[in-house]
């Protein structure tokens, strides 16, 4: 059973949309992979480091079971990069996790896979996810299947916990 999530890092990632979502996933016995564009440490909005420990390049969705999009200004670099939006699309298409959180939701919506679906974020991209055809919801985390999103850092704990139960939700279902 696969218990890694990819959690995208580059620079200008919001620190604590990457750290407190990846922690409370390793507290509840899921690994992380950090995937960036070089395998080097990044450094957060506030000047925390991360380092990438794979390149997105190389990664598959095959062998994780979710993804983590944190917020800050990195969506909006990687969402140029085609391998970054067609692991996004694999992910949504499979069933699996896919979780943003404030501007992460750049991504999804360069993806293309929000037409039709529940989502928040960040008020600043309200009118983006609007235009990719989401249907805007102002709540601190909006689930809609296998799309988890959230507004701020200041939603992260149930935006944690939607993450945690949505994956135990995918183990069950594959059990059945």
């Amino acid at each position: 059973m696969q218990r890694t999530i990819l959690a995208f890092v580059d620079d200008l990632y919001e620190d604590l949309e990457l750290w407190y979502p990846k922690l409370r996933l390793e507290e509840a016995g899921y690994a992380t992979r950090l995937p960036g564009p070089a395998q080097r440490t990044f450094t957060g909005k506030h000047g925390y480091p991360a380092t990438a420990d794979l390149l997105i390049a190389d990664a598959q969705s095959d062998d994780y079971c979710g993804l983590l999009i944190p917020g800050g200004f990195m969506p909006d670099k990687l969402r140029r990069d085609a391998k970054v939006l067609a692991l996004t699309r694999e992910f949504f298409a499979a069933g699996k996790l896919v979780a943003f959180i404030c501007h992460g939701g750049w991504i999804p919506i360069s993806a293309k896979i929000l037409s039709g679906r529940r989502a928040t974020g960040s008020p600043g991209i309200k009118d983006d996810l609007e235009n990719a055809g989401a249907i805007w919801v102002d709540e601190a985390v909006v689930v809609d299947r296998n799309l988890i999103s959230s507004r701020t850092p200041r939603d992260l704990a149930p935006f944690a916990k939607a993450m945690v139960e949505c994956l135990k939700a995918n183990e069950e279902g594959r059990k059945a």
